[in-house]
């Protein structure tokens, strides 16, 4: 790459040029641009059975944990509004690797809490595109505004391949018209080709609304049953961002 620097006993014209050149090279190097340089194939929603206020869960240790699992690459920490639930929205480099992490890791977590526990992974790269036009943190969106909850909708439905049959194109206008919303990522059932999505909301009352009035009807269009879940994202911000998490830079 050139370097450019401004000579002050140039014209100031010239070195007004020169300045614009390098502010558009600022612009394009910039910390979004490469946000996206860690591919990821898959993404893990986990959820424990259990009831305690999220000050009290062992996050740190749970943390050093997990970031010694093969191609864990962030998570973003979830409490449940209203049941306190504890669990997590993760991305990993292989489908592989987040395989691994629900068959071995998570299960030997939840059994140390003597509770049941929920796993899901999910195809990334089949719902890359219209995640991406949902402004999803996970490819580059700036993200800047702190997300104060998360939603997560999961429809019993098998759509897949993805891009053949899910009409994303024509469901995200209307799902970007949600009041307060700030991004969804698209979600690919592995194996069940089950539909879904993660959100970020500005307020907890307005995520609540959406998964209590509005995605309820959603759902209605597809004639399937449905799995909503609401969290609280002002109580994990820090272990979160000592994961990583992509909803805060």
């Amino acid at each position: 790459m050139k370097l450019f620097f401004i000579n002050l006993h140039k014209p100031l014209a010239t070195t007004a040029k020169l300045l614009g050149i390098l502010l558009g090279l600022m612009a394009i190097i910039t910390p979004s641009a490469f946000a996206d340089q860690k591919p990821h194939e898959a993404y893990v929603y986990t959820e424990l059975q259990i009831s305690v206020p999220f000050a009290q869960v062992p996050w740190e240790k749970i943390n050093a944990n997990i970031r010694l699992q093969p191609g864990f690459i962030n998570k973003t920490w979830l409490s449940g509004t209203s049941n306190q639930s504890a669990g997590g929205f993760y991305t990993f480099q292989t489908i592989a690797d987040a395989q691994r992490f629900v068959t071995e890791y998570f299960p030997a977590e939840a059994a140390g809490f003597g509770v049941a526990q929920t796993t899901r992974i999910f195809d990334a790269t089949a719902t890359a595109a219209a995640s991406k036009e949902m402004d999803s943190v996970f490819y580059g969106s700036p993200g800047s505004t702190t997300p104060g909850a998360f939603v997560y909708t999961e429809v019993q439905v098998h759509a897949s391949p993805f891009n053949s049959i899910v009409a994303w194109h024509e469901r995200n206008p209307a799902i970007k018209r949600q009041p307060g919303l700030l991004s969804k990522t698209w979600l690919s059932g592995l194996n069940t080709g089950t539909v879904g999505g993660f959100y970020a909301f500005d307020t907890v009352d307005n995520a609540k609304t959406f998964a209590t009035e509005v995605f309820p009807k959603m759902a209605k269009t597809m004639n399937a049953a449905f799995y909503t879940r609401v969290f609280d994202a002002n109580t994990t911000v820090a272990a979160s961002k000592s994961m990583a998490s992509p909803f805060y830079r």
